[in-house]
């Protein structure tokens, strides 16, 4: 048939940071991930959410199954989002509080997360967020959410050589490069979910 094109399709990815500080490293490797989108991976579309506004969980802020203007907010774009990018540093072992946060407001009924594809990718000091990403994958079981196993990006963002200008900035090529392959595995996994791959 002439004049017939097969569509590419478009993955719509909400990143979401566990750092709130302006200079972060992780939203720093949010903003690579969006630049490398624009430039260097096609098909994927990414929307950095900012979550420090969210009110801490409190099902005493649900009203006739509604919540807070700032949780609907967020869960809308969770449900417009084919799938999500989190970066998230390492707090104790664990995930950044802010991010434990958003991920249970909208695993409240209905859970928003569920059947989405997911990617995790973290900057810190020693095992670059690492025991934090492993964490976050076992929160992700319960909330069903799919993460690519595959490749995982940790960034020892204090070891040399400097990985990220004192903005938060990504500099590190290498870095780049592993980031850009965690978007291409994640645009992957989005379609193989979706089964369009």
């Amino acid at each position: 048939m002439a004049g017939v094109v097969a569509a590419n399709p478009v993955i719509k990815v909400v990143a979401l940071s566990g750092s709130l500080r302006k200079g972060s490293y992780n939203r720093g490797l949010i903003r690579s991930a969006i630049e490398l989108s624009k430039e260097a991976v096609s098909g994927i579309q990414i929307e950095y959410v900012d979550i420090s506004q969210l009110p801490l969980i409190d099902t005493d802020l649900e009203v006739d199954g509604t919540y807070p203007p700032e949780v609907e907010a967020l869960r809308q774009k969770i449900l417009e989002a084919d799938s999500v990018l989190f970066a998230t540093p390492e707090y104790n072992y664990s995930i950044a509080a802010p991010l434990k946060n958003a991920v249970d407001w909208a695993s409240r009924p209905p859970n928003v997360w569920a059947g989405k594809a997911a990617a995790v990718v973290s900057a810190g000091g020693g095992f670059g967020g690492g025991r934090a990403q492993y964490h976050l994958r076992q929160v992700g079981v319960f909330v069903d959410l799919h993460f690519i196993n595959k490749p995982e990006l940790f960034v020892n963002a204090f070891q040399p050589p400097a990985k990220f200008t004192s903005d938060g900035d990504l500099i590190d090529a290498e870095v780049k490069g592993k980031l850009k392959e965690v978007l291409l595995a994640l645009k992957s996994h989005t379609l193989r979910i979706q089964g369009k791959h």
